[in-house]
């Protein structure tokens, strides 16, 4: 009896102290993956806590064996050479296999923009006082006067009402104001005629502009954003920036960017639209050109614009170039609204908002090589182009018209909260209501921080287009989500247009 009962207590103390030095192992191997610690410093740690455990343990043999066999493993791996040939080779060898491939044009997408301090996120150990002790951006005199004094007066112009409801479209002494006062060249330089405002004060006019009147700021922000102006500062030949960049500043020419169609939204690599490289007649004389079909939609300003930016795949089959390919890819080009063979004019009406929207067609359109921007030495590089300047017009022109946007809809569900009374109490004092309105000044906050912390990071030298998505898209949905919560305070005054 006593030799069963010593037997019975040796078997549950071998296994209490195997769950404890289990618990040891499996502990230690945590903390050291928490902390991130070199394989190095892992496999020393091991080593010396196998090499206790071989001395007052009462592990079995076959165990012993097993986490020996694992610490000369570990020992191995130690070894580049042979981590390198046996394991990292082969895995990623395997990986390659079973990825996609990957095309030219994806690739220009992934390397496009710089890596800002959104890097450190995925180092997973971000380091949050770099962030934190970036200069807050600040507008100049010259900036924080055009605010005051422009902006504000044109904010004071605008009727929205009668934009939205009577005339479909802005009043002509509102276009005047929007060309003379330089709002379409704000990202153009001064020595073109234009304001050469920096990323935040731009993002800070547009903000002003949406709290007013979204028709006004999608208005103004389509000619400041990824479009002509933008691709010939960066790309553009002396001569082309010479003659368009101070029309555009003055205003005689409105431009649009025509990318989007009916086949190639979010996945504009796809564009079907195509130009041939050929001689043509241009105003009365034979010359290398291109001549071009392609139908556009969606396309802001399209219907009063005088000059359109064109995205088309451009095609060289009798090597006119001189090059020694047929396919050129993405190309981008600048051709006036009156030339032959373009139908435009005629106008979509999103949610009825009458910001100038529409599509543009063209068939058999003829235009001679310089029209390319950039020249003929640009031929294929627009996708190229669109991707390394999208970032910041990503950063600027949606997530400012959507925290102007939310402003105004905090602004005025708080007003009406405190004027609306029910139950003799202003509904703004009821908790429901209260838990909404923070909810919205919330992501307001949030949606104002996040747009004027990257505008900084551009007036920085940056062009963080990972970023910018990300600022696209939350800022658009959090935007969103301001609205329902406005439309939730206002109940069904939220939904009447008039009175």
């Amino acid at each position: 009896m006593t030799r069963l009962r010593g037997a019975k207590l040796t078997r549950e103390v071998f296994f209490v102290s195997s769950v404890v030095w289990f618990l040891i192992f499996l502990v230690g191997g945590l903390v050291l993956a928490y902390q991130r610690v070199s394989l190095l410093t892992a496999t020393v740690a091991y080593g010396a806590a196998l090499f206790v455990y071989a001395l007052i343990g009462n592990g079995s043999l076959p165990w012993m064996i097993v986490l020996w066999l694992v610490l000369a493993a570990l020992v191995l791996l130690n070894i580049d050479a042979i981590r390198i040939r046996f394991i990292t080779r082969p895995f990623l060898r395997t990986y390659r296999r079973l990825l996609p491939s990957m095309s030219q044009t994806e690739k220009d997408a992934l390397e496009a923009g710089t890596v800002w301090w959104d890097g450190e996120l995925f180092t997973g150990g971000p380091d949050w006082e770099k962030l934190l002790s970036a200069a807050a951006p600040k507008l100049s005199a010259e900036e924080q006067a055009f605010l005051d004094g422009p902006c504000e007066e044109l904010c004071r112009m605008i009727d929205d009402w009668e934009i939205t409801h009577r005339r479909a479209d802005l009043p002509p002494h509102i276009w005047d104001y929007l060309k003379t006062k330089g709002f379409f060249a704000m990202i153009i330089p001064k020595k073109y005629g234009g304001l050469e405002f920096s990323a935040y004060a731009h993002s800070c006019v547009l903000v002003k502009l949406a709290s007013r009147s979204s028709t006004v700021s999608s208005t103004v922000a389509v000619p400041n954003s990824l479009g002509p102006a933008e691709l010939l500062l960066h790309y553009g030949t002396d001569e082309q920036r010479e003659y368009y960049l101070p029309r555009l500043a003055r205003g005689e020419e409105v431009p649009c960017f025509a990318l989007t169609g009916p086949r190639a939204g979010s996945d504009a690599a796809s564009i079907p639209d195509t130009g041939v490289v050929c001689k043509g007649v241009y105003e009365g004389r034979e010359v290398l050109g291109v001549r071009l079909n392609f139908s556009k939609r969606y396309i802001t300003l399209a219907p009063i614009a005088t000059v359109i930016g064109l995205a088309f795949k451009l095609y060289d089959p009798e090597r006119l170039l001189g090059g020694d390919r047929e396919d050129y890819g993405i190309t981008c080009a600048l051709i006036p609204r009156n030339t032959p063979g373009i139908t435009i004019g005629r106008r979509h009406f999103p949610l009825n908002v009458p910001f100038q929207n529409g599509p543009i067609q063209g068939k058999d359109v003829f235009v001679p090589i310089d029209a390319l921007i950039g020249g003929a030495k640009m031929a294929g590089q627009g996708w190229r182009m669109l991707v390394e300047q999208l970032s910041v017009g990503r950063c600027i022109s949606l997530p400012s018209n959507a925290t102007g946007g939310a402003k105004a809809a905090v602004f005025a569900s708080g007003a009406y909260a405190r004027i609306r009374r029910q139950f003799n109490l202003p509904v703004g004092q009821f908790e429901g209501v209260k838990e909404v309105l923070a909810r919205m000044a919330g992501h307001t906050y949030i949606m104002d921080a996040a747009r004027s912390v990257t505008a900084g990071a551009i007036d920085g030298g940056e062009k963080p287009s990972v970023p910018s998505a990300m600022l696209k898209y939350h800022l658009t949905e959090l935007g969103r989500l301001v609205a329902n919560d406005a439309m939730d305070v206002h109940g069904g005054k939220g939904i009447c247009l008039g009175p």
